[in-house]
């Protein structure tokens, strides 16, 4: 593990899981909220397996990396560390982005400025992206809006309990043990953050009719940690030969942690060929 030193001084923390032999690029793991990109060494290996090098990192506020848990200085912090990371890991072959839950909402996030006039320092191309139970609407009640609303004004950056619960990401006992367990986990989350993945969701909702980035997005039928309708909205506003849409029903939000996750996991195998084989016919299952 090794790490990169943000703009304002925060320490990032990555991990690398290269593939044996030449790779057919490079995949970057974005992890979700209150989480960390250890977690995913399992989905590292099958990646690697496919000839992929892996590099995961801690996002600020989480993890290995440094940063007060939950929070973030400014909106576009985790935007611009994304940036960093990318420099870092690009290498000569194509890069693909996949994000998890918040993860996934900082990557489409990322994605949608490129569509913008004049895009911001930060952007930078991607050859694909995979979403992942994307939080591309956290599904807030009408009080928590109202919470976020007055603690925006008075304490952007007090971190209270995102109220998420450990046993709504898997069906798998083990899985959810491990997560309870893992010491780098954590439940903070603060106004500022909230507001950058209400407000980045709705940005990439919006523009997904003129996505362009080739994007695989599968989600959890099942999921109470973030709105799937979102997902379901967003695949059906997307040009069908840009996303790749798959909703997994009855699945909970870690789709690569559930007992069925050999579905999901050839069907992120099968969209990442065309990377490798350009005669690999798209699917767009809707």
């Amino acid at each position: 593990m090794d790490s990169l030193r943000a703009g304002d001084g925060t320490d990032l923390h990555l991990r690398r899981w290269p593939a044996s032999g030449a790779a057919r690029g490079d995949v970057l793991l974005v992890h979700g909220l209150g989480e960390h990109s250890g977690r995913y060494g399992a989905l590292a290996a099958a990646l690697n397996a496919a000839g992929w090098h892996v590099t995961g990192f801690d996002q600020r506020g989480h993890g290995a990396s440094a940063g007060a848990r939950g929070v973030i200085p400014a909106p576009e912090a985790l935007l611009a560390d994304l940036a960093l990371v990318i420099d870092a890991v690009r290498g000569p072959g194509p890069l693909v982005l996949l994000g998890h839950s918040m993860g996934g909402l900082v990557g489409a996030r990322f994605a949608a400025e490129a569509l913008a006039p004049a895009p911001a320092p930060w952007s930078r191309p991607l050859d694909g992206l995979v979403l992942s139970s994307p939080a591309l609407d956290p599904g807030m009640n009408a009080a928590q809006k109202a919470l976020l609303a007055l603690l925006g004004r008075l304490a952007p950056n007090l971190a209270v309990n995102n109220g998420l619960k450990p046993e709504w990401i898997s069906r798998d006992p083990a899985v959810v043990a491990d997560y309870v367990a893992d010491p780098l986990v954590h439940n903070r989350i603060a106004a500022r953050l909230v507001r950058f993945i209400v407000d980045g969701g709705a940005c990439a909702r919006a523009l997904a009719p003129r996505w362009r980035v080739p994007t695989l997005l599968l989600w959890a039928g099942a999921d109470r940690c973030v709105a799937p309708a979102a997902s379901a909205a967003f695949a059906a506003a997307a040009p069908p030969g840009v996303v790749t849409a798959q909703a997994c029903p009855g699945l909970f939000h870690e789709i690569f942690n559930e007992p069925e996750k050999a579905g999901p996991l050839a069907r992120l195998m099968g969209w990442l060929a065309r990377f490798s084989d350009p005669t690999v016919p798209e699917e767009t299952p809707r």
